[in-house]
């Protein structure tokens, strides 16, 4: 949720990325030419809106390493490896246009969208082609992801409908 000091509120985290990426143009939170800016958005909504099966069975916890359960659910969960699928597709995709280091060259709200799903990657051991595999480790390293990483690594909270794999630490 984005607040603002005057008590200006967005919850919604598209909408929360369009009304920074108007806010702060000279920033380039979207790609600069309009088709890159198209594609990029369309791998948000992508995103907002998708990928449930692994959203599902993977929850995300950043901290948590269960190879053994992410090898478990791609084999038992066909939804699971569409969406890896479908993803390792659409990163693929962006990267072989961009370039890369990131999905349309320099890292942007693209990017930072597919945090969360980079994050249960890790935590599952799932894998990942070589290519996708050095954007989500450039992803992970990037100073704003690296941040968030940080303080979610520094939460104590353990709630266990949210860890369904996981016994209190």
């Amino acid at each position: 949720m984005l607040v603002e000091d005057d008590g200006f509120v967005v919850w919604d985290t598209l909408a929360i990325a369009e009304y920074l990426a108007d806010k702060y143009p000279h920033r380039g939170l979207w790609p600069a030419d309009a088709r890159q800016r198209a594609r990029a958005r369309s791998l948000c909504a992508e995103m907002h809106s998708g990928f449930g099966a692994l959203r599902n069975h993977c929850p995300m916890n950043i901290e948590a390493r269960l190879p053994e359960v992410g090898a478990r659910v791609l084999a038992e969960q066909a939804g699971v490896r569409a969406d890896l699928d479908r993803l390792v597709e659409v990163w693929t995709e962006a990267l072989e246009n961009s370039a890369g280091p990131f999905l349309f060259g320099d890292f942007c709200i693209a990017d930072a969208y597919f945090a969360p799903v980079v994050a249960r990657i890790r935590s599952y051991g799932l894998p990942l082609p070589a290519q996708a595999q050095a954007w989500a480790d450039a992803l992970w390293a990037a100073p704003g992801v690296a941040a968030w990483v940080a303080d979610a690594l520094a939460e104590q909270d353990f709630i266990p409908f949210e860890e369904p794999y996981r016994t209190q630490p």
